[in-house]
């Protein structure tokens, strides 16, 4: 019992740590769409961009990256983070969402 013990425990171990990762990368891009979304509204009410970004580093985090795009009345956001948590933080994977719409202003 022991050695089948010790032979399956890495392997539970392994697979539990891509679960707690699966779930802090779903939670990332969550966060990212949120602060998407909000970081949209404030740009199409014509918030200044200071704002905006505080806005979105308040909801993303503070290592978020925010790029805003403005082209014939449509205003776009996008917001990039890294994923952080167990395994997936040693894969340095980077999410990203999008948020778009038109100007209320101007």
């Amino acid at each position: 019992m022991t050695a089948e013990i010790a032979v399956a425990l890495p392997a539970l171990v392994l697979v539990f740590g891509l679960f707690l990762g699966a779930a802090a990368a779903g939670m990332t891009q969550l966060r990212l769409e949120e602060a998407a979304r909000a970081g949209a509204r404030e740009v199409l009410r014509g918030e200044a961009q200071q704002s905006v970004e505080a806005t979105v580093r308040r909801l993303a985090g503070a290592d978020a990256a925010v790029r805003l795009h403005t082209d014939a009345g449509w205003t776009s956001i996008e917001v990039t983070a890294p994923v952080r948590g167990p395994v997936v933080g040693l894969l340095e994977l980077t999410l990203s969402a999008t948020a778009s719409g038109r100007s209320e202003h101007g």
